[in-house]
């Protein structure tokens, strides 16, 4: 069955029309501004791992907080072993 045009719902500047493809667009958006986001959100699991000693050394009040851990790792960057010092200066430390 078809339905008979309604002028209202659907002429290409209706108001359902422009809301619905701005409602695309900013999901769009949103989804294309989440993916950079989503491939910097931490450290791999080797990553991890070369830093495990010095967190736990310097660090361990931080476990579980990753941005407190990330901080407390800068700061102590002078004092980590190298691995881990190269993983903290590749997330901008």
């Amino acid at each position: 069955m078809v339905r008979p045009l309604d002028p209202e719902r659907d002429h290409p500047t209706s108001p359902k029309r422009c809301f619905m493809k701005i409602s695309i667009l900013a999901a769009l958006l949103l989804a294309a501004t989440a993916l950079p986001a989503a491939a910097q959100s931490g450290p791999t699991l080797q990553e991890q791992m070369a830093c495990r000693g010095d967190a736990s050394k310097f660090c361990a009040e931080h476990v579980g907080k990753p941005p407190q851990m990330n901080a407390c790792l800068r700061e102590n960057k002078s004092k980590l072993s190298d691995g881990c010092r190269k993983v903290v200066e590749s997330h901008g430390g």
